[in-house]
């Protein structure tokens, strides 16, 4: 019996997917361009049509804060369960959060 294939996207089908009308579109440049601050909150929501620095599907959804840059990208600290972990990813895959709305 062979094993299937368990790489990084695996089972992101329906994670990593746009919807009908939002297919084809580049990104904006006012989300490519956006600067965020250390401290800043920000939500990690993957662009698909961006591949570079796409965080892993286990921090899809997840609320964040920015710890430091590394060149374009963004250092941003996640809690997952009672640990820290620090993901590495470019501003099309962030959204600032909303805080005290």
């Amino acid at each position: 019996m062979v094993k299937a294939s368990r790489g990084l996207r695996h089972r992101t089908r329906k994670l990593f997917r746009k919807n009908v009308r939002e297919r084809g579109a580049v990104p904006p440049l006012s989300l490519v361009m956006r600067e965020y601050n250390v401290g800043d909150k920000v939500h990690i929501v993957p662009n698909p049509a961006v591949h570079e620095a796409l965080p892993h599907r286990r921090y899809v959804g997840r609320t964040g804060t920015i710890v430091g840059r590394r060149g374009r990208a963004y250092l941003v600290e996640v809690a997952v369960g009672s640990k820290k972990k620090t993901v590495i990813t470019v501003p099309e895959h962030l959204k600032p959060a909303q805080i005290g709305s």
